[in-house]
Order: C-alpha cells, then sequence, then structure tokens
C-alpha cells in the first residue's frame, strides 16, 4: 500500500473538510502560521499541501490574502430532482438508437465528452506492458491451459484480497473470471432469468443494460434514481410486492449516468428489501476505485448473508482499458456463471490476465488509484466551473463524489438529441438522456463525461454547448 506524505495527508485532511461544507465556498482556510500549529507541521508542508489543493480545484490563492475555498460550480448549478414513477414492465427496443448514437463518436478529433471511457492517458500502460512481458516470461504450458478454464489463480488472490481489505471475506472459489464486466453481469443475468422475465432497472440506466435486456428478451421495469442517493427504495419495495421481478440489475457507487451512490444504511436496507423477496441482485460495481477522499464505498455484497448478491467488478474504468479483464463474485449462483462462460467466450486473454495479477502485486497499483482520482476530481470542477459559467442558469446538475460523469438537466424545451446532432456538426460529442432509458425519457438531459484532462478545448467545447443549448431552449 501506498503511504502518504505528511503534506498529501494534510491535503486530504483539509479536502474533507471543503466537500463536507465545513469550509464554505469563499472561506478562508487556515493560514499557513495557522495550520502549522493545528498540524504540526513545517510551513514547507503547509505549502506543499496547499499547492496540492489548488491543482485539485479545491482552494484558490488572493494576492495578500491567502488562500480561499474554491466557490464550486455545485454551488451555483441545481441539482436535478427525482422523478417519482410507478415501476411499469417496458419490452426494451434501443439498440438502434444507441448504436446511432455510439458510430457517431468514434472519430478522434471529436471532444469526447459523449464517451463511455476515460482518457487512456491516465492509465500506467507502459508498466502494465513491463507486467506482461515478465508474466508471459514466467507463464508455463500447462498455466496457459489451465488458466483458460479456471482463471488465473494469482489473479483471483489478488482480487479476493482487494474485497478483504473492502470487509468483504470472501472465498476464492466464489470468483469467476471474465471478459470484461460486461460479460459478467450479461451471465450473471442468464442464470437468473428466462425469456419474457421481469428485471428492475435503474431509469436512467445505463445503455448497455437496456441493450442487454433487449437481446435476451427481457422486460425492464424502471426505478427512478434519485441523483445523489440512488435507487429510490420506496418505489423499489412497492414494485417487488406487485410485480414477479425475477432480478435486480443496479449501480450501488457512482452510477452511470447520474454518478449517484448508495449510502451504507440504504444499502443495508436494499439487502434486506431484497433477502424478504428472494430476488437476485447483480451488483454492477466498475466505478468503485473512483471515490474522491479517503474512504471507499462499501460494496452491498458486504451486507449479502445469503448469496444473492452477484457483485461484478473490472480493470477497465480504473486500470487496463482494453485489456477486457473483469470478474463476479457470485454468490450462491457461482457455478451456473461458471457453466455459462464455458458454453460462452472460455475465458479472457490469458497474458492480459497474468500482467494485471503481476502489476497489482508489483506495479504501485495504490499509487496510480491515488493519481487518477486527484485527477478525476480536478477535472470534474473544471467542468462543473465552466457550465456554471455557459450554461443557462436553470441547468440542473448532479453532484457526484466520484466516477467520471455529470448528468446534465436542460430547460424542459431542449430536444437532447437534436442538441446531440448539432454538436456533433461541430466536432464536440455529448451522451443523449433518451439512449439512458427503456422508455426513451430524460429528453432534455444529457451525460457529459469529464474523464479527460481538461484543455482549452475543453473549455470551448462547453462554451459551444452553452451556445447551442440557449438556441435551443
Amino acid at each position: 500500500m501506498h503511504k502518504l506524505k505528511r503534506y498529501e495527508k494534510l491535503a486530504d485532511e483539509i479536502a474533507a473538510l471543503i466537500r463536507s461544507g465545513v469550509l464554505a465556498p469563499n472561506e478562508r482556510v487556515p493560514s499557513v502560521r495557522l495550520a502549522c500549529q493545528n498540524y504540526g507541521v513545517s510551513p514547507a508542508t503547509v505549502f506543499k499541501a496547499y499547492y496540492l489543493l489548488e491543482d485539485r480545484g479545491l482552494i484558490q490563492a488572493r494576492a495578500r490574502s491567502g488562500y480561499y475555498v474554491r466557490a464550486l460550480a455545485r454551488d451555483s448549478l441545481a441539482e436535478p430532482e427525482i422523478k417519482r414513477q410507478e415501476g411499469i414492465a417496458q419490452d426494451v427496443d434501443v439498440s438502434e438508437l444507441v448504436f446511432s448514437v455510439l458510430s457517431s463518436l468514434r472519430d478522434p478529433h471529436t471532444v469526447p465528452f459523449g464517451s463511455a471511457f476515460p482518457s487512456a492517458d491516465l492509465f500506467p500502460l507502459p508498466r502494465l506492458a513491463k507486467s506482461m512481458g515478465q508474466a508471459l516470461r514466467r507463464l508455463s504450458a500447462h498455466q496457459i491451459i489451465a488458466d483458460q478454464t479456471n482463471g488465473n489463480d494469482a489473479l483471483k488472490r489478488q482480487i479476493a484480497l482487494r474485497y478483504t481489505l473492502a470487509g468483504v471475506m470472501l472465498p476464492v472459489e466464489e470468483l469467476v473470471i471474465t471478459t470484461g464486466a460486461m460479460e459478467a453481469l450479461n451471465l450473471c443475468l442468464q442464470a437468473v432469468t428466462s425469456p419474457g422475465d421481469l428485471v428492475a432497472i435503474e431509469a436512467p440506466a445505463f445503455y448497455a443494460s437496456l441493450q442487454v435486456l433487449e437481446r435476451l428478451k427481457l422486460k425492464a421495469v424502471e426505478i427512478p434514481v434519485h441523483p445523489r442517493d440512488g435507487i429510490d427504495l420506496d418505489v423499489l419495495a412497492d414494485t417487488l410486492d406487485k410485480l414477479p421481478i425475477r432480478a435486480c440489475w443496479f449501480m450501488s457507487s457512482f452510477q452511470n449516468p447520474m454518478g449517484a451512490s448508495l449510502s451504507d444504511g440504504r444499502k443495508r436496507q436494499l439487502v434486506d428489501l431484497l433477502h424478504r423477496h428472494g430476488t437476485p441482485l447483480i451488483e454492477d460495481d466498475v466505478y468503485a476505485e473512483l471515490y474522491f477522499g479517503d474512504h471507499p464505498p462499501t460494496p452491498i455484497k458486504h451486507y449479502d448473508r445469503d448469496g444473492l448478491v452477484m457483485h461484478c467488478g473490472s480493470f477497465s474504468k480504473s486500470l487496463a482499458p482494453g485489456y477486457r479483464v473483469g470478474w463476479v463474485a457470485a454468490g450462491r449462483f457461482a457455478s451456473k456463471v461458471f457453466q455459462l462462460k464455458l458454453m460462452t467466450t472460455i475465458s479472457p486473454s490469458v497474458p492480459a490476465q497474468a500482467a494485471i495479477a503481476d502489476y497489482l502485486q508489483h506495479g504501485g497499483h495504490d499509487r496510480h488509484l491515488r493519481r487518477l482520482r486527484h485527477g478525476l476530481e480536478t477535472q470534474q470542477q473544471a467542468m462543473l466551473l465552466a457550465a456554471s459559467r455557459y450554461f443557462p442558469a436553470q441547468t440542473r446538475v448532479t453532484r457526484p463524489v466520484g466516477g467520471y460523469f455529470l448528468w446534465f438537466e436542460f430547460p424542459a424545451q431542449v430536444d437532447a438529441l437534436k442538441l446531440f446532432r448539432l454538436a456533433m456538426a461541430e466536432g464536440v460529442s455529448l451522451a443523449p438522456g433518451p439512449i439512458f432509458s427503456a422508455t426513451r425519457s430524460f429528453g432534455h438531459c444529457a451525460r457529459l463525461n469529464y474523464g479527460h484532462p481538461w484543455t482549452d478545448e475543453s473549455e470551448r467545447a462547453m462554451q459551444l454547448l452553452g451556445h447551442l443549448i440557449e438556441s435551443l431552449s
């Protein structure tokens, strides 16, 4: 584990005060002299901590006055309101719309606000390549064959260790290594449903979950998501009482597209609710490592007492895009999921598994994650500040504490699909709201990705979007 330097620790403590509201926008942070007294550190340590907080976009220096908490856009733009709705079974037919949008996002010259991935520049790809070379030299002929079916043992041990650090005691036998998280999620759904079954999903939901339901001929029952607190448990409870829900597919932390996270208390309530109904949960937790601050989110799996929670993760969003290595801790369904995997792809790349295992052991993974999280937080603040400058005052935006997505709700008359087409014609992408709903709702909303280093081009793109939104308002 990476041991924090004193200035990093001090910066994190002050950042926590800012995030919690103890230090309010435009309030002066402790002077260098006072910080030295309060924290027992040297002036050099305080300055380094304040420089780090400046880099993260949390404070700013004022001439001859000291350092102040930045007035963040999250304080000037309102938060979206939850849209209460009754759960209704819905056939899913979104793939053509999704594919038409996604096919437009492939131009490398487009500003990638519509992308589903962070910038590859944020990941330690050269160090991973070194791990790949080292792992390949150690792989025996027997391992290359055995790991195709069982998964790399070293990788499974490293994943189990990270579960232990998160407070989840997990037998290695419960882990199934998959070709990315999408395969894990697909296999889990197939393990507990049949065509025609009803599946509770989020509204808005990650569009890939809608496409999976469409392919498997399952019906979607949309449960509204609060922009900060996550899935509406009251609506879910009512839906489980009224409809024969065969499974739930929810994101527990930094939900895509809203960025919402369930609190620990609400995670316990969710597990209790599903336990009463005997309903399996597919926990899509691919953004779990991308939290801001010191405290990682607790997976719903932590509260599972009867094996109903299938926890799916991946290295694609936090370490190794393109390596296509994911996993599922499948609980009581592990054997079924494993059999389904052998009937489909058999195995993700054995060298990729070995490379990631080597990196987790020797590559400084936690140090990389700290840099990644700080970079994402800085980029989030840049996008929020740009939105406050350029978007209409009626715009609403979510306030995630991790991940790399912001969900924008524009004035009601704005057509997000039309906005998407106009912006693409100017070289700027976004993900329009209707692709995140089985009912094609959220017609005046959009998801924007801040997972790419902020540049002058990013700033100009936000200004352009502001002009386009105003023209459609």
